[in-house]
Order: structure tokens, then sequence, then C-alpha cells
């Protein structure tokens, strides 16, 4: 009985409480530093890129200060050749000489800055990817020591919209931005330093209009910084929607509810929308601004720079350089405002990372674990109660006794709390009241790994991974040998249908076998859980995508599967459980019939009515 869509096992919550639901946000400043802790671990390479975006940025500062001497320069070739017309020629080969001089320093000086640049780039390319490996690793990792819980209360979509289009944002701004904004912050403050020095009257004049712009910058990105972390999220419901209407085609189809789905799809997309307009509109207005209050700033300096050249208190040259001083002091604040999209959709897409990696892991083994390896199968289970959330308890004092070997079958209506007793057992969940103890020990005093590696499963929605088949046998027990893998395949009754595909155990399968057929991929794995030398075995529903005729086929195989394990076995098909040791019947979270086939026919209770036909399992 696997959980419906949007809920937990059987009476879970729903996906409205994971991580699409927003909460407060992450401080942005954590984000950031907690961002550059991946590019600490290539220290002495963001270094040297560090010194590539001086030598930059410098280079820039220089061979624009260039500019002066040579335009005065020429100023004075014109002035001497005015005042001695007869030396014109050599007045103009000397003026010539040092132009060739100034330009080859120049060529040197730009020279240098695109080698720096090339190298930084080369560098932070590789230290970045690098950073974007290790959080996609630590994410990875991290989601296998998640609980159950955080799977069945999250869309898949949104939790892959994280691996994708969150860490790609992230990788696009430590591509440039970083190290850009170093450059920038450099070259404001070498900016400043340089027109000081030619003239503090015009320098006072640019930075006046500093604040204003950084005002303007302030107030645009704040709006910028909402709107993006808006559009990430609902960018995430968007592809959760995606895939689980993908995944879902075929019922989507059956009940004739592509129309339905469109407008779901249409009104989560207008949604995007809205919030892309906002989060673009205020990111993209920002270059704009910017580069109108440059202009403003550009301006001012020409006029009164002009008037002072007048005066004679400021060369031609000066001026030329200082406009173009004036022009490269405000474009670092101009690209920053231009990368803002790229930076406040990193930092959202960051957020939500992080916030997966935030989420409390599995709970660990209590000091001193045992191991379970050698269990026998001896489950008992006292006075258990659970419920998925505080204000509804799913399971009421449940009491049940399976000797090793015994095989114990669930029934009743769907979400009589069948499924949720065997997530108990795994440690799917960890119960509130009542104790669960395997061979005498409680279960939270195993292992963890060991103790599920003791338990095999059939569920009823199967699950194949790319590889071949005797790869997703084999997946029950990784050492197991080529022979062991035939073997459960027989057990299991998949042998025949094996032998007939193309490649036989070689056969390749992909898009969760797509190219088998249902009851075959049950089968596959039914091998899986006989290849698994578990002595505790749960079939939730395990042959209700088999027919009939399958099913009737693979029943000697089962026995086979069942013999020396402790099986507990859920079934609505009521003649599947008739041999079983001990069947309890559930009801509302509550084991109110035990009993065998037998006595509980001649009681003539809930059971009697169910086998009858005269109530129907709903």
């Amino acid at each position: 009985m696997s959980p419906a869509p949007g809920k937990g096992p059987g009476m879970g919550p729903g996906r409205g409480r994971g991580l699409v639901k927003g909460g407060k946000p992450k401080n942005s400043k954590e984000t950031i530093k907690r961002l550059l802790s991946y590019l600490g671990k290539d220290k002495i390479k963001v270094i040297i890129a560090i010194i590539c975006a001086i030598v930059t940025s410098l280079s820039g500062l220089l061979g624009a200060y260039m500019l002066s001497p040579v335009i005065d320069k020429v100023t004075e070739v014109v002035k001497k050749i005015n005042q001695n017309p007869s030396d014109k020629e050599a007045i103009i080969a000397g003026g010539v000489k040092y132009l060739v001089g100034a330009l080859g320093l120049m060529a040197i000086i730009y020279g240098s800055g695109i080698l720096a640049t090339y190298i930084q780039q080369k560098i932070m390319i590789k230290v970045s990817q690098r950073a974007l490996k290790t959080i996609r690793k630590e994410l990875f990792d991290h989601i296998q020591t998640l609980p159950v819980r955080f799977f069945d209360t999250n869309p898949t979509g949104d939790v892959m919209s994280r691996f994708t289009n969150d860490v790609d944002s992230v990788g696009e701004m430590l591509n440039n931005t970083v190290v850009q904004l170093v450059s920038g912050v450099i070259t404001i403050i070498g900016t400043l330093i340089m027109m000081i020095y030619l003239n503090y009257i015009l320098a006072i004049l640019t930075v006046i209009i500093i604040p204003v712009m950084l005002k303007a910058l302030s107030f645009l990105a704040s709006k910028s910084s909402k709107y993006y972390r808006e559009q990430q999220n609902a960018l995430g419901k968007l592809n959760g929607y995606i895939e689980e209407t993908v995944t879902g085609q075929k019922v989507v189809k059956v009940f004739c509810h592509e129309q339905q789905a469109i407008e779901s799809f249409n009104e989560l997309n207008e949604d995007l929308k809205g919030k892309q307009i906002h989060a673009q509109f205020f990111g993209g207005i920002m270059g704009p601004v910017m580069g109108n209050l440059g202009q403003v700033n550009y301006a001012l300096t020409s006029c009164v720079g002009g008037v002072l050249c007048v005066l004679g208190k400021l060369t031609v040259g000066n001026l030329s350089v200082f406009v173009n001083y004036s022009r490269q002091f405000s474009r670092p604040l101009n690209e920053v405002s231009m990368q803002v999209n790229t930076i406040f959709s990193a930092l959202a897409g960051a957020e939500r990372v992080f916030k997966v990696m935030d989420e409390e892991p599995e709970t660990s083994d209590v000091e001193g674990a045992i191991s379970a390896k050698e269990i026998k199968g001896e489950v008992i289970m006292k006075d258990v109660s659970f419920g998925y959330s505080p204000d509804k308890t799913i399971l009421k004092n449940i009491n049940l006794y399976a000797h090793a070997g015994q095989k114990v079958a669930f029934v009743g209506s769907t979400g009589a709390g069948k499924t949720t007793i065997t997530n108990l057992l795994n440690r799917f969940y960890d119960i509130e009241e009542g104790e669960i103890t395997v061979d005498g020990r409680d279960i939270k005093d195993y292992k963890m790994s060991e103790l599920r590696a003791s338990i095999a499963m059939v569920l009823q929605d199967t699950h194949l991974f790319t590889g071949t088949v005797r790869e997703n046998i084999r997946y029950g027990r990784p050492d197991a040998t080529d022979e062991e893998v035939e073997q459960a395949a027989r057990t299991a009754s998949a042998h025949s249908f094996i032998m007939r595909l193309e490649d036989g155990y070689d056969t390749m399968l992909e898009g969760d076998g797509v190219n088998l057929s249902q009851g075959q991929r049950q089968l596959l794995n039914i091998a899986r859980a006989a290849i698994s030398k578990a002595p505790i075995l749960v079939l939730d529903e395990a042959t209700s995508s088999v027919d009939t005729r399958t099913e009737m086929h693979i029943d000697h195989g089962m026995e086979r599967l069942m013999k020396d394990r402790t099986t507990f076995v859920i079934a609505h098909r009521l003649s599947t459980v008739r041999n079983a040791d001990c069947i309890m019947v559930l009801e509302q979270g509550e084991i109110i019939e035990r009993g065998t086939h037998k006595q509980l026919l001649e009681e003539k209770g809930r059971y009697y009515q169910l086998y009858t036909g005269a109530i129907e399992l709903a």
C-alpha cells in the first residue's frame, strides 16, 4: 500500500508542510559567508585570482593615466611648431619618438591586464566548478541521511530543482561575480586616489553623487532580493508539478484529466511568470538607473573641468584622463547592478540548497549500538502507538508477537495502519509510545543500517534502476554470485521470462524498466528480495500487480522465499493470507481480530465478512 500522492504512508502529513512552503528566509550575509567557505578550500588559487584582478584593475588605471602625458605632449608639440615653424621636422620627430615609447608602454600595461584577466578567468572557472561539485556531493550525501518523512512531505521535482536550477545559479555567480566584486572595489579605491591626485575639486564633485547611487542601488536590491527568492520557490513548485504529472501521465490520460492538468500547470506557470516579471524588472532596471546617474556625474565633471581648463587650473590631458576616471569610477557599480539578477538568483538558490543541507538527518545509532547481522527474526510489539503528526494518532496500543520463521498477515481497510506497522519495524519512523523488539532487544539498540539490511521488502510500487537485469536483482545483496542471482530469479519464477529477453540477464533496463510489463517488474523485485539473506521479510501488496495466473504460478516460489524467515504480509487478496500462522485485522489503527484463517472464519466477525464478501475492503 503506497502513499497517496502528496501524503506520507498511511495517513501521513501532506506535502504542503514540506520545503516549498516558505518560512523566514536565511540571512543573506550568512549565505554569502557559507558560499565563500567552499572557495576557501582553494584559498591559494583564489588569492592568485584576486592578485590577477588587482593587476587587471591597476593596468586599467595606469593605461588610462598614460593618456594625460600623451595628450599634453601633443598639445606641447603643436605649440612649439606654431612658435618655431622652422624646426617643425625636428619637433615632430621628437614627438613621434615620445609617442611610440608611450604607446609601447601602454601596450605592455594593457597586455599585462589581458594576461591577468585570462589567468583569473581560468582559475575561477576551475575553483567554482570544484566548489559546485562539493556542494552537489554534500547535498546528495546529506539527502541519503534524511528520514523517510522528508521524502514523504516534499515533492521530488522540487528537491531535484535544488540540484539543477539552484546549484547552477550559484555556479554562475561563483564563476564571475566574486572576483569581479573584488576587482570593482580595487578599481573604485584606485580611481579615487588618482582623481584626488589629478584634481581634488573634481574628485569631491564625483564623490558627492556616490551616496545617491548607493541609495538607489540599496532600494532596488532589497526589492529584487525579495522577488528572486519568491521566483526560485515558484520555480521549485512548477518543477515539482511537472515531474509529478509526467511520471503519472498514464493516470492523467486514463481519467481524461488532461484539461485539469493543463489548468493546474497554467496556474503555477502564471504565478512563476508574475514573480519573474517583478524579479527581472527590479533586477533589470538597476543597470539603466546606475548608468544614468553615472552619465549625470560625467556631465557635471566635464562642465566643471572645462571651466578649470579655461582658468588654467587644469591641463587638457588631465581633464581627459579625469573624465575617463569619472566613468571608470561608476563602472564597477554599474557592473554590479547589471549582475544583480545573477547575484540574487544565486543567493536565493543557495538558501534553498542550504535549507535541505540543514534538515535534521535521520536519528543516528545510539552509543554502543549492537550488530543485527545474527538476528533470528523474533518480533514483538508492546503497546505501540504512533501518529505521523502530533494531533492525529494512527496506531493505538498495537501488540503482536511473531516467532522466528512465522508468517503474520495484516488485513483491513486502506488507512487502517498496516503499512505503518512495517515502517516502524524498519525505523523509517520512530514510535512515540510502547516498544518494538527483535530477538528480545529494542530495535533502537541495533545499528540502523544492519537492522534494515535484515529486513527485505517487496512493495506494491516497483522500482528498477538503470542497469542490467542481473544488477537489479543483485541490488538485494551486492556480493551475490551470478549463480545466486539466477537461483533467486528461479525462486521468484522470473527466470523463464528473463531468458526470453534479448540479452537475458545482461539485458539493459532503462526508465524504471519500461520495456517490461508491470508483472515482470514485480517479479524482479521479488527476486531482489529472494537474493537477500534477511531473516525478516515484508510483502506489502507484493502480488497486487501480478495477474491471477502469474500469482498462482509464483505461489510455490513465494513459499520457498518465506521459508525460515519471519514474514509480514499485507494483502487485499485474502486468498494470499489463508496459510498465515496468524492473521491480524486492523481498523482505524487498532487490532480488532487475530487468529488463523480457520479461527477467524469460525468467529464470523469482520474477517469473515471480508472473506465472504459481505463487506468490501476499501
